[in-house]
């Protein structure tokens, strides 16, 4: 077996610390730099740090002595997701208003009932409410309104009842449709009801566009072009090869190195592994693309775990599966965790960390005790489940059909587990962007 090594990176320690008073090496970096105000030269400070259940971030501050003129502003500076995200709340009442949102940089919000849109890179990002955000726009439209008045009075009136619309979506008087769409995957919107599934919150992740990667600065739009005219290498001349890359480490975001390599998994087909070890803070993560088409139809898998071997069974779930457990009322849709190939003890404790000890929205000093209560008691269920006192159910729901649950009686059935083949929906064809693909009626031309 061949090793292909990519240019070396260098080992560092951590960019983003978390933030302390008693980190005496937290220091900002100071930059001169060009005041816009005076045109003389001020200072900037840069501040890169962590907040805790939340993202890293980038301080800056800037001062000039010169006309006393300064600005702070804050930029994330959080790892781009594999896939961008689309929240959808149907807001039926005040207690919805009150949802608290984060808003990236990236992220497009919209009300249709209003036809309104924020477009994206229009506002910083932020960690708000709902309510914040119609706020933020009734303020932004009624500080112009003075001058609206004195040069056409017909629009300004047009502009004071639209403010009074957005007033009312902002008391709860009135339903509408919230939606943010967000191609770096890094926005929320809260789940009051976690780790039940919200009827009113439907969650769609996607594979961003040419032009959604060159906004996010992935690539460029000639790079695409060459990197589209580049054959791809065929399974046969990856089979015995590990590709080597350099990327950065998910958690402190130093330079680190990612292993991939294709594995035929017995009774089932070939995946792609991925797995990248930081070796600053040694964190270690792993994650499965499949390496075969979408199935004709789509795979159900139900497994009765009766017994602590049941765990050490290996599972691939891809990005496309998704993971219910009836037992506790608990529904993960697809794209969440990404794809993975590990064990189902494996699994479940990723779906405690998920839902439980990094949930922004449960931990911290803004969140409700009853809330806090309910994901501790979740998290208590999942550990029973780990230790064999509570027997369960676990499905895992694939409409492309590309995950897999060992069966340790193959080729045998297993009396526990259960496959089923279903025919998918419009609405699983279109998340998985089958019902625009035209595949019949080619007719080569001489």
């Amino acid at each position: 077996m061949s090793v292909i090594h990519a240019p070396g990176v260098r080992e560092s320690s951590a960019l983003f610390r978390d933030i302390s008073a008693e980190d005496e090496e937290q220091q900002p970096a100071e930059i001169e730099s060009l005041c816009m105000n005076c045109y003389h030269n001020g200072l900037t400070r840069l501040l890169l740090t962590r907040v805790p259940f939340f993202k890293e971030i980038i301080v800056s501050s800037f001062t000039c002595d010169s006309c006393g003129w300064s600005n702070t502003e804050i930029q994330s500076a959080g790892r781009i997701q594999e896939q961008g995200v689309q929240y959808s709340l149907s807001v039926r009442n005040k207690q919805d208003v009150n949802r608290e949102v984060i808003k990236t940089d990236y992220a497009k919000v919209q009300i249709p009932e209003l036809d309104f849109e924020i477009p994206a890179c229009s506002q910083k990002g932020a960690l708000t409410t709902i309510e914040g955000i119609i706020e933020r726009t009734i303020v932004g439209l009624q500080q112009e309104q003075s001058l609206r008045r004195a040069e056409n009075e017909s629009i300004a009136a047009k502009v004071d009842e639209f403010i009074i619309k957005l007033q009312r979506l902002k008391d709860g008087e009135d339903q509408f449709t919230f939606i943010i769409d967000d191609p770096s995957g890094n926005s929320f919107v809260e789940n009051p009801f976690a780790p039940q599934k919200d009827e009113a919150l439907l969650v769609t992740r996607y594979k961003r566009t040419p032009e959604q990667d060159v906004l996010l600065g992935l690539e460029s739009s000639s790079a695409s072009q060459k990197q589209e005219e580049k054959p791809m290498p065929t399974s046969e001349e990856l089979r015995d090869e590990v590709l080597q890359f350099p990327t950065n480490c998910p958690e402190c975001n130093v330079p680190a190195k990612t292993n991939m390599k294709l594995v035929q998994i017995p009774h089932f087909k070939e995946v792609i592994i991925m797995a990248t070890n930081c070796d600053s803070c040694g964190h270690r993560t792993n994650e499965v693309k499949s390496g075969g088409a979408i199935e004709p139809l789509g795979t159900r898998i139900t497994l009765h775990i009766t017994d602590l071997s049941d765990l050490t069974r290996d599972v691939l779930k891809s990005e496309t599966c998704g993971i219910s457990v009836p037992e506790l009322e608990f529904e993960l849709g697809m794209g969440a965790l990404g794809g993975k190939f590990t064990t189902l003890e494996g699994l479940l404790k990723d779906i405690k960390d998920l839902v439980v000890d990094k949930n922004p929205f449960t931990l911290g000093d803004s969140s409700s005790s009853d809330r806090r209560e309910k994901l501790e008691d979740f998290g208590r269920k999942i550990d029973q489940i780990l230790e064999g006192h509570l027997k369960a159910h676990f499905i895992l729901d694939d409409p492309a059909g590309n995950s897999y649950l060992q069966n340790v009686y193959a080729p045998e059935e297993d009396p526990e587990m259960k496959v089923e083949k279903y025919e998918r929906t419009f609405e699983q064809n279109e998340d998985l962007g089958l019902n625009d693909m035209k595949t019949e009626g080619y007719e080569e031309k001489a």
